[in-house]
């Protein structure tokens, strides 16, 4: 604190001492917000796949994209290797997770179990105003399917998801989730779903709805569930394809200007 500043606080009948409190207080504050952001900012460049699976993560980059120093940088990236996004390798830096088919098998089994718990709870505990809630969120990402707006629409899907959660109200359910959400959005959000298969997930979000509507809570559950693992197979057939494709053999022509 300056002298002018402890000028300030005499003339406002202030102790100098109590006037250090709330500074330090704010400075918290504002670091807690800054490192809420990055953790977010990072987050969502992996989900949306412009920070790839097993990429190296430059901090140098970063910290210049973001305009922060390398700590505030380096603690949101423990934040996000806590969560299973982020791999600290000593003396190595920061890599990208990059989950290999049976992580991701074993992610989305469990992920299917929370979400069809959720709905269970969710079911029994929802407030009309909740469901009116689902309601508009439903009537909004069907417009961004018709649209054809996959970005759009994963975001209201997971806001969807997330309310339902939400209204089971189990703080440990909700802990356990966000413990393996994180690990599985970006191969949900990079996924390259078929027009059949996005159909047949809006239909499956339009019989989760009705099913809140009529507080049936185990068949809320099962859709959930099965919901959660009709996307992973659509991954699974994603990423076999992917590898299929990269096993077969190349024409020559492919080879003439290497």
């Amino acid at each position: 604190m300056s002298d002018d500043d402890i000028q300030q606080h005499l003339e406002a009948g202030q102790s100098p001492v109590a006037g250090l409190s709330p500074p330090t207080a704010g400075r918290r504050k504002r670091s807690q917000s800054l490192h809420k952001a990055l953790v977010e900012r990072i987050r969502i460049l992996i989900t949306e796949g412009d920070l790839a699976a097993g990429a190296r993560i430059s901090e140098v980059d970063l910290c210049e994209r973001f305009g922060v120093s390398r700590t505030p940088l380096r603690e949101a990236l423990k934040v996000l290797s806590s969560e299973g996004l982020v791999e600290i390798q000593p003396n190595r830096g920061a890599r990208v997770a990059a989950p290999t088919l049976e992580d991701l098998r074993g992610l989305f089994g469990v992920m299917g179990v929370l979400e069809g718990y959720s709905g269970e709870l969710a079911a029994t505990r929802m407030t009309d105003g909740d469901i009116a809630r689902i309601e508009d969120l439903q009537a909004q990402m069907i417009e961004a399917f018709r649209a054809g707006d996959r970005h759009t629409y994963f975001y209201i899907n997971q806001a969807i998801h997330d309310a339902i959660l939400a209204a089971a109200g189990n703080e440990a359910l909700t802990l356990a989730h966000r413990g393996v959400s994180g690990r599985i959005l970006a191969s949900r959000f990079n996924s390259h779903v078929s027009l059949d298969r996005w159909a047949a997930a809006v239909r499956e979000h339009d019989t989760m709805l009705c099913l809140l509507q009529m507080r049936r809570p185990i068949e809320l559950g099962q859709i959930m569930r099965a919901h959660i693992m009709n996307k992973f197979e659509s991954i699974e057939r994603d990423l076999k394809q992917a590898e299929e494709t990269s096993r077969a053999p190349r024409h020559p022509g492919e080879l003439i200007h290497e």
